[in-house]
This record gives structure tokens, C-alpha cells and sequence, in this order.
């Protein structure tokens, strides 16, 4: 995965201290309802496209850029379904981060899916009834933005 040069650049005065980041992902949904997964070069899973914002970038804009770059696809923006802190990771070289995550409802434009740089070795469109094996964090983003009615998923508690 290609860190962010804003990342590598406060790696160098914190180490592998928890670092605190944006982070945006897209539930893209194309006219027949499929979903667009990736299977991450990272750790093998399948998950929502996703990445984390640079400085400055707007949420939206950053998603949009995302998907492009990873999947080759276009798409439009179409709601915010939850916004939520994932886990605590610890990444094989020991860095440790936490993102805010912005989980967005998005539809298919335009461009045909393929795997778009070196950030998956896989990337389509499922049915819903037919998704892989997904974690539990990613399997949960995704049913607050199938669940999306216009009103955003916060964790209140």
C-alpha cells in the first residue's frame, strides 16, 4: 500500500506511536445493485474502496479520488451513512493508527472495474446475495449505508 507523504513524514518524528487519521470509504453500487469490492494487496480481504485523506482534501472529493485510482471507476457521492472510529491496527512494519471513518453511499457513473494500482490484486462487482467473506468492521459499514434513508449512523453511546 502507498502511505501518504504526510504520513511518512510525521513517521519520522513519532515512530510507530498511534496515529490519529482520516479515513473515507465508498459503498458504490452500480444500476443492477452489486457492490464494488477489493480484495486488498495489503492482507488478502476483501473490503469497501477506501484510502485516507490528504491534507486539506474534502471527504467527497477524496472518496471520488480514491475510487478512481484504485478501481478505475467513476462515481457520484450520494449521502454520508455513518461516520465511526474503526479499531486499533497495528500494521506488519508496527505502525499504529486509528481513523475516523466516513463511510459515503455512492453510484456507479461511468468505467469498467478493474484492479487500478497496486493497492488490490482484485476488484468487482458482487450481488448482495452473493458477497465473500468480509470482516466484521467492513461487513458493518456495509449495512449502515444499504440501511442509508438520508439520516447518518453516529455511534451516540
Amino acid at each position: 500500500m502507498a502511505t501518504p507523504d504526510f504520513v511518512l513524514r510525521l513517521r519520522e518524528r513519532i515512530g510507530t506511536d498511534p496515529l490519529f487519521l482520516i479515513g473515507v470509504a465508498g459503498v458504490v453500487r452500480n444500476a443492477a445493485g452489486e457492490v464494488l469490492l477489493n480484495r486488498r494487496a495489503d492482507n488478502g480481504q476483501w473490503a469497501l474502496i477506501s484510502g485516507i485523506l490528504d491534507p486539506g482534501e474534502e471527504p467527497a472529493a477524496g472518496l471520488l479520488r480514491e475510487i478512481h485510482e484504485e478501481t478505475g471507476v467513476r462515481a457520484r457521492v450520494d449521502g454520508l451513512a455513518s461516520v465511526m472510529l474503526t479499531p486499533e491496527v497495528t500494521y506488519p512494519n508496527g505502525d499504529q493508527a486509528q481513523y475516523l471513518d466516513l463511510c459515503f453511499v455512492c453510484t456507479h457513473v461511468s468505467g469498467e472495474a478493474r484492479v487500478n494500482d497496486d493497492e488490490s490484486t482484485d476488484v468487482r462487482w458482487f450481488p448482495l446475495d452473493a458477497l465473500p467473506p468480509m470482516s466484521p468492521f467492513v461487513q458493518q459499514r456495509l449495512s449502515r449505508a444499504l440501511e442509508f434513508t438520508g439520516r447518518t449512523w453516529f455511534d451516540q453511546g
